[in-house]
């Protein structure tokens, strides 16, 4: 048997918070927040959305490591967090997480007319999210209930390893029977993700309006002056540089070119590993 490049995409693996729903990714931030406060430890909005794709406890982790997050819980317990701290912090963090998801459950605009149109084109629809399964339990059925339901879901707990591991991806390849991973593209809003999706040798698309970078509400993103939301782009485009995605748009609204553009290379033989000329922006 011969191998051949794929023509055309099969799947699409799209993020949750920040990509399909929750404009500005604010569940999880939020809810960091208030989980380190029920410690006494002060963390900001900022610093909350550093690591943001990760999954929640390696999240939670990785914001302890930040010298002055360590510093302020050892103000507070007399020493920096060990791996027990952050386990205590994530066990507060998830009921908190549980019981305010509904108050950012809200489709993304524009979300299910591109999900219809991939799936119109015989794409198939997977997911994946840096949430735990209990958690995610509650998203997906929230975003039922507002008619979006993906094909497979993977939760970052029903893997070995969660981004920027490749598991997530990966698992939705096998579930979904797709022949190649070259046929399928990876969208999300955050670094972890495109990594995952590179590293699970598929296209990749970076969201850079809609999700954890720019952190707006809808209306807050439709209300930036020309000059700022420029200015906004760039800085965030900046951030994704490392991450090398395929391309950067600023939501899910803006997908169907990019899938256009996908088969289009796919048509002439192209591949994701080899399409390393340039990140394209739309």
């Amino acid at each position: 048997m011969n191998y051949s490049n794929p023509s055309q995409l099969q799947a699409a693996i799209l993020d949750w918070a920040g990509t399909v729903v929750d404009f500005g990714s604010f569940a999880p931030t939020q809810i960091f927040v208030e989980a380190f406060a029920e410690f006494d430890v002060q963390v900001s909005i900022e610093e909350a959305r550093g690591p943001m794709g990760m999954g929640k406890w390696d999240h939670i982790r990785t914001l302890c490591d930040l010298p002055e997050v360590a510093e302020r819980y050892r103000k507070v317990f007399g020493r920096t967090p060990t791996d027990a701290d952050v386990t205590a912090i994530y066990e507060r963090f998830m009921p908190l997480q549980i019981e305010k998801i509904a108050e950012h459950s809200a489709l993304i605009p524009g979300a299910l007319e591109v999900i219809a149109k991939l799936r119109g084109q015989g794409i198939k629809i997977g997911s994946c999210s840096g949430y735990p399964k209990q958690v995610m339990d509650k998203v997906v059925a929230l975003a039922a209930t507002n008619g979006y339901t993906a094909d497979h879901v993977v939760a970052t707990d029903e893997v070995p390893n969660g981004r920027p591991w490749p598991a997530q991806a990966l698992a939705n390849v096998i579930a979904l029977g797709i022949d190649d991973v070259a046929a399928c593209v990876k969208i999300d809003d955050t670094v972890p993700g495109i990594l995952e999706g590179r590293r699970a040798g598929m296209w990749t698309v970076a969201l850079t309006c809609s999700g954890n970078a720019l952190g707006l509400t809808y209306e807050g993103y439709r209300a930036l002056a020309s000059d700022t939301l420029a200015s906004e782009r760039k800085r965030i485009h900046k951030l994704f540089e490392a991450s090398r995605p395929h391309y950067l748009i600023d939501t899910i609204a803006d997908l169907p070119q990019v899938i256009a553009d996908i088969n289009q290379r796919l048509a002439r033989g192209k591949c994701p590993r080899a399409t390393d000329s340039g990140t394209e922006q739309y």
